[in-house]
């Protein structure tokens, strides 16, 4: 098919990415998802012109010992930002919510939304000298595709009903229509290796801005500018340096001393101090990340429903907004969606703290009073283990025995998380809301960490990709939101603010409510003073 024939069946994207208003226009027309959160970067960086050299330092959070560099099991926010500087993806979301093409420099759709086309960029290099082929895209999207590979991106890739090459183009065909997949490309999970990453998917090779030099999972890692990038405007460091530090007070004492120049996870209780001390600065901005704890849907006690529901309505939310986030985020209502996401209902009701309702329910459970066991660690997000302390208070007052265990932080992701029945947890978010329901909360989803699986819920989330209808959408997404709210096992009492700390030796900083430290990209765009 010629790009002229394109032009005139296709809906398109542009090379450089659509305008905010551009995607708002096309999102009526085929009801894609866009972001509507994003701010627009400092205005001092617009002014500023990149200075190149130098080494970044970044003190992280949220890593162990049991991590591979492999995209496809990168769980947590070290994996995450490891991934993000060796790797890049076909798309990207700007701070503005537009879409920004990268390995891809062009894509288009049918009017139907099934047949996608991603035109992909030529020129661009491996770390390991290899020129990038469409065929490493297809290899790559069939490795996740892959239900050995366990990819945390697989929920998003299971209504791809065939993927092919022509020519320089990746060509996707959908079982059924689906407007947000430019956005669900941009997983961080799908960084486009050699072969797909079938060879060596823990070589950590990659097209991004710097190389791996060494990776020391639980301790640092460390990289080299990569001289070959394709992207002048991006990678001004000579190198850059991880150092997982999980302890939050140790993490920001590493800022304060000059040790580090950027630290990811700054509690909000100490946001404000830190935030005086010389030459730092914090950075917050609001997005989809939440923070959570989830409950096995199909383990004792909680595979009784009247129970999961008593601990809802036994928790208090605005009370840890309060306290934990002090400003810094806003309360939840049981569901991973906020006003973030385009098609968002704000008319859901509030589920408020209910110690009558609660105590009504755990009646009904007839749950015989033994401890109900919730494994907590800070590592799983600022502030768990005070969270956890006052949901333990608040269940006291309903008359439900919660008892807390304290985990370590090394092994949390991978001993506890998605392991033990109930325990506390982070959520990023992702750009649209069927991204985020297809990873967590779709029956074979493998990062369903509740375990919930519905039926309904899955027909409703398959329907939902295909309906070009935005009130229709919409409506559909409403409905799933009272189907896993009332009887799923999520428990979800606050949307966090990243916060960040910043060396004012850092230039080039952008506000980018996707993820943290301007959604993984950093080390990308900014540059020492």
């Amino acid at each position: 098919m010629t790009d002229q024939t394109k032009g005139t069946t296709f809906q398109r994207f542009s090379q450089k990415g659509m305008t905010r208003r551009q995607m708002l226009g096309r999102a009526s027309v085929l009801g894609l998802g866009v972001l509507v959160g994003g701010t627009v970067p400092f205005r001092a960086a617009l002014a500023q012109s990149p200075v190149k050299g130098g080494i970044l330092k970044m003190g992280l959070g949220g890593g162990e010992s049991t991590e591979s560099l492999d995209p496809a099991m990168a769980l947590a926010q070290v994996a995450f930002h490891v991934t993000r500087t060796f790797g890049e993806t076909l798309l990207d979301v700007n701070n503005d919510g537009s879409l920004d093409m990268r390995l891809a420099e062009d894509v288009s759709s049918s009017p139907d939304a099934k047949t996608w086309t991603f035109k992909i960029r030529q020129g661009v290099k491996f770390h390991d000298g290899a020129v990038m082929t469409a065929n490493d895209v297809l290899e790559t999207m069939r490795r996740h595709s892959d239900e050995e590979a366990k990819s945390g991106a697989l929920g998003i890739m299971k209504g791809i009903a065939d993927m092919r090459v022509d020519g320089d183009n990746f060509v996707v065909e959908l079982t059924d229509a689906n407007a947000d997949l430019p956005f669900l490309m941009s997983d961080y999970h799908l960084v486009i290796q050699p072969n797909g990453g079938r060879d060596n998917p823990n070589a950590g090779i990659g097209t991004g801005p710097y190389k791996v030099v060494e990776a020391e999972p639980g301790v640092r890692y460390t990289f080299e500018k990569f001289a070959d990038y394709w992207d002048d405007s991006r990678g001004h460091f000579d190198g850059v340096e991880f150092a997982v530090i999980n302890d939050a007070t140790a993490r920001n004492a590493a800022l304060q001393s000059g040790q580090v120049h950027i630290v990811n996870q700054v509690a909000p209780k100490v946001a404000g101090l830190l935030g005086r001390a010389p030459g730092i600065s914090v950075k917050n901005v609001s997005g989809r990340g939440h923070y959570v704890f989830i409950m096995h849907c199909d383990t004792a006690p909680f595979d009784n429903a009247d129970l999961r529901m008593a601990l809802k309505y036994a928790i208090n939310r605005q009370e840890l907004v309060d306290k934990i986030l002090q400003g810094y985020g806003s309360i939840g209502n049981d569901i991973p969606i906020n006003s973030a996401y385009p098609l968002f209902d704000d008319s859901i009701p509030q589920r408020e703290y209910d110690p009558e309702k609660a105590k009504e329910y755990y009646a009904k459970s007839g749950h015989d009073g033994s401890p109900i066991i919730l494994r907590v660690s800070d590592v799983a997000f600022p502030g768990a283990v005070d969270a956890a302390q006052l949901f333990q208070e608040s269940a006291r007052a309903c008359g439900i025995p919660l008892e807390i265990s304290r985990e370590p932080a090394d092994g949390y992701w991978s001993e506890v998380w998605n392991v033990q029945p109930f325990c506390a947890s982070y959520w990023s978010g992702r750009p649209v809301q069927d991204q985020m329901y297809a990873t967590a909360y779709l029956s074979t989803a493998d990062w369903n960490d509740t375990r919930f699986k519905n039926e309904t819920f899955d027909a409703k989330l398959f329907e939902a990709k295909g309906e070009l209808d935005g009130a229709k959408r919409k409506q559909l997404y409403r409905e799933m939101a009272d189907i896993l709210s009332n009887e799923g096992g999520l428990i979800c009492p606050m949307f966090n603010d990243f916060i960040e700390g910043v060396s004012d030796q850092i230039a080039g900083w952008e506000q980018n409510g996707v993820w943290e430290v301007m959604n993984g990209l950093a080390p990308h765009k900014c540059w020492l003073a």
